[in-house]
């Protein structure tokens, strides 16, 4: 048996609240510098309903770095924010949708 989606009511396999929830938010992308001069890389604007946890999972594993969720923003160690923009398209982002500063 499937279950149904809470936010939409529909079965889980045709369940489109992540699609939706990729769609209407506004991601920002930036470099913030911290202890012993390391960078980082920090993305705001990304929602739970965007399965925050699987996209820093991916994140990590195509860069080669560390990084976390916190906070709804997510850190990743390192200058990324060159290659971050088409990642995210790849994951399903609209790409009108991210800025990078």
């Amino acid at each position: 048996m499937v279950g149904v989606c809470n936010q939409c009511g529909l079965p889980q396999d045709l369940c489109v609240c992540e699609t939706i929830a990729r769609e209407q938010q506004k991601i920002i992308v930036m470099t913030e510098k911290r202890k012993f001069g390391k960078k980082y890389t920090v993305i705001r604007g990304i929602k739970k309903e965007a399965n925050i946890g699987e996209i820093v999972k991916k994140l990590k594993s195509k860069f080669a770095c560390g990084g976390t969720a916190k906070e709804g923003r997510i850190e990743l160690q390192g200058d990324h924010k060159a290659r971050v923009k088409t990642t995210l398209v790849e994951l399903g982002f609209p790409e009108e949708t991210i800025e990078i500063q």
